[in-house]
């Protein structure tokens, strides 16, 4: 892998791809001829309907390369943004190292669209989603897409961005994606968002959504990472929520390039955050593992007292997490929730959501 930046003025022996449904093998010199009313060559084929239980495959690569960017844009609802599934396998693999809904693995929780970009996810306008992670693959690649949900996805937009011939040699690490919910957490046991992983690697962070389920703050929850053997301590702990994410003294929305919160519904009637989704990425500030990694959030509140201060206490939410980290060897992901879980409580809009929400689709 090379740095963007780095290498922009660098000519690079690779070839430039690009997988959509004006040519879903990305084939060179073969992109564009469907026929429209307009005729051939003339926008004949840039969108598709996928049905409920199918899947559909986004790039089939069977060389060397490297995906650069993946975009897609589709129905921007709850049950189609937590109903629909990508999921990625590397060298013929038949288990996926990615598997996640696609609202969460674009960089916002609980089914929710807004305008927000980082260094690596966008939703530009709240309706296109943007990836830029590196997944590199020494023999192939298959993305897919998988309609989960209820209901028929009316248009599917997409492009997979790529290169073939890049040098993958046998120290690269490889890029995964789980997702996680716990609705609600337990009191006292910590979320746990990335369970062991084993091998060598590097995580690269998360989105994570809290649907809170009482008022007061919900914020005070510390970040561990456990390392390389860590059982009881960790290695890593962090300070509170909002500090995880580089704010401090509660949160509201924003967004930078490692870390930020794009998204909150304020519930105006009881006065308190109701929805949120925040993301990290450990770009600059790395953790690298070398035989094994768990990855905790705690489930602490704080509410201000009469006498002055706060004060902490053990609560229970609703939290979900996509976690993204490299790795090699690869193994089985942890358990994706069905579709039903990962929807329940989530899908109805309320009025002091509207925001940037684009549903119209």
């Amino acid at each position: 892998m090379y740095n963007v930046v780095a290498d922009i003025t660098k000519f690079l022996n690779i070839e430039s791809r690009s997988a959509s449904f004006e040519n879903p093998k990305g084939e060179k010199g073969k992109a564009g001829s469907a026929a429209s009313w307009l005729g051939p060559t003339r926008k004949g084929a840039p969108w598709k309907g996928i049905e409920v239980g199918e899947t559909v495959v986004l790039a089939d690569i069977e060389e060397p390369g490297m995906i650069r960017h993946i975009w897609m844009t589709l129905q921007l609802t709850p049950k189609i943004l937590r109903g629909a599934v990508i999921r990625a396998y590397w060298d013929g693999s038949d288990q996926p190292a990615v598997e996640c809904p696609i609202g969460d693995f674009f960089g916002i929780a609980h089914g929710r669209t807004n305008h927000f970009y980082n260094a690596l996810q966008a939703m530009q306008e709240g309706s296109g989603l943007n990836c830029y992670f590196q997944m590199p693959f020494a023999k192939g690649a298959k993305i897919t897409l998988s309609n989960e949900c209820d209901q028929r996805i009316d248009s599917l937009y997409y492009s997979v961005d790529y290169t073939v011939g890049d040098k993958i040699d046998e120290d690269t690490l490889y890029f995964h994606c789980a997702f996680r919910r716990e609705n609600p957490t337990q009191i006292t046991r910590d979320f746990v968002f990335l369970p062991t992983r084993h091998g060598k690697g590097r995580f690269i962070g998360c989105v994570i959504g809290v649907r809170t389920k009482s008022s007061q703050w919900w914020g005070e929850s510390e970040f561990k990472v456990y390392l390389d053997g860590d059982t009881d301590l960790p290695t890593i702990c962090g300070t509170g929520t909002e500090d995880y994410i580089g704010s401090a003294w509660g949160v509201g929305e924003h967004f930078a390039l490692y870390a930020g919160c794009p998204y909150i519904a304020f519930d105006e009637q009881a006065r308190w955050q109701s929805l949120i989704s925040f993301y990290r990425f450990h770009i600059v500030d790395p953790i690298f593992f070398h035989q094994d990694i768990r990855v905790e959030m705690q489930q602490i509140g704080g509410g201000w007292i009469p006498e002055g201060g706060i004060n902490i206490y053990e609560r229970s939410d609703d939290w979900s997490a996509a976690s993204f980290w490299y790795q090699i060897p690869g193994e089985a992901l942890p358990p994706m929730p069905p579709y039903a879980v990962r929807v329940a409580d989530i899908l109805e809009i309320h009025p002091y959501e509207k925001r940037y929400q684009r549903t119209k689709l």
